[in-house]
């Protein structure tokens, strides 16, 4: 049985960016919003399943725009969502001697030419690292996200806003309504429901694809990561430390807020596939290439190798793996830049596209979304 409700917009996807998205167009335009949300909860998928890390631009020194954009939004992320956001650990930055795309004096160039805090890490830190394959270490102010936090005001604050949440509604396809706006077809436990909206938004990160060839629209080139983060406790002298090496085939260990571990990942490890959205005929569902994944833990290699350079990391006890697939624009491998996707009219007229390559970017998100529909 079809149903049909009317809204000024609709936001599909329940995560970070849908959420905040859903906000701002309620505050800003007085607006009638709803967010289809796939999942029982929100953010559940690639906002929870990362590294935690609020960046600050350390992480990008082969991409001045994104280190410059992360810097700058930084601190407004870390005001915003205090109360979301841990800052009582060290953050340490290391430049391997071999392998790197920077060496030590580059990378603080880096910093310095983006405003980013850096000095000199203390010598009972600089110790922890095997000094014949680091060339130096640095003490940084970089923080972690908690997504259950993130998820718990959210909900809190679309509720007192009035945007409604359609949980366990999964957006089939989009299209032209009779009556001149855009008509959303959604799946529910009930049955098929009917939606209409003047503005449709597409923040289903790495499904943005799927949506479109349901809707017999073009697809946007997008590159799909099969990834893997570990879960782990740390040995006492990384108990309220992070560190990440950097910048080639190395490894970051950190807070992971939300389960009050460690997340490890690898640059080299933690990709377990690698695909691209370009021919509709051979398009490959993420989330199904997820679910028949093998998830063959690759957590003894991620360890073996970090602890040829913070030795310490052979007492880390393995807990648990967060698997997801991590979607970005191609651009980023040639200079491991994170731009945000955002294209109105995405092959119809009303239909906005929007995919964030990491927490922060939403400060840009919001900028390209000051317009009134």
């Amino acid at each position: 049985m079809m149903r049909s409700h009317d809204y000024d917009a609709i936001v599909i996807g329940g995560g970070f960016f849908g959420c905040c998205l859903a906000l701002h167009i309620r505050h800003t335009r007085n607006a009638k919003v709803a967010v289809l949300e796939r999942e029982p909860e929100l953010l559940q998928r690639a906002s929870y399943c990362n590294q935690a890390r609020v960046h600050a631009g350390y992480h990008y020194p082969r991409s001045i725009l994104t280190g410059l954009r992360s810097q700058v939004n930084f601190p407004r992320f870390s005001e915003q969502w205090a109360d979301c956001v841990d800052n009582e650990f060290e953050a340490y930055y290391a430049v391997a001697r071999q392998f790197s795309n920077v060496t030590a004096v580059q990378f603080r160039l880096f910093c310095e030419r983006i405003g980013a805090p850096v000095e000199p890490a203390p010598e009972s830190v600089k110790r922890l690292f095997s000094t014949s394959l680091v060339e130096d270490v640095f003490r940084v102010t970089e923080y972690a996200f908690d997504s259950t936090k993130l998820k718990d005001r959210l909900l809190a604050e679309m509720q007192q806003a009035g945007v409604e949440i359609c949980f366990e509604t999964e957006a089939l396809a989009v299209g032209r309504s009779d009556a001149g706006g855009l008509s959303v077809l959604s799946r529910t436990n009930d049955g098929e429901l009917g939606l209409t909206a003047g503005s449709v938004f597409n923040c289903t990160y790495a499904r943005t694809n799927r949506l479109l060839r349901a809707s017999d629209l073009p697809l946007v080139p997008l590159k799909h990561e099969l990834t893997e983060v570990a879960l782990v406790k740390v040995p006492e002298e990384l108990e309220n430390r992070a560190v990440t090496l950097m910048c080639g085939p190395f490894f970051g260990v950190m807070p992971f807020p939300a389960r009050g571990l460690h997340s490890l990942y690898h640059v080299r490890y933690t990709l377990h596939g690698v695909w691209h959205d370009a021919d509709p005929d051979q398009y490959r569902d993420p989330y199904e290439m997820l679910e028949h994944s093998q998830r063959e833990s690759r957590y003894k290699h991620m360890v073996k190798d970090a602890e040829r350079y913070l030795p310490c990391m052979v007492d880390c006890d393995y807990e648990d793996s967060l698997w997801e697939v991590r979607t970005v624009l191609p651009i980023s491998e040639y200079d491991d830049s994170r731009p945000i996707l955002y294209v109105e009219d995405c092959g119809l007229e009303g239909l906005t596209c929007i995919l964030g390559a990491k927490i922060d970017n939403i400060y840009d998100m919001i900028d390209f979304v000051q317009q009134p529909c």
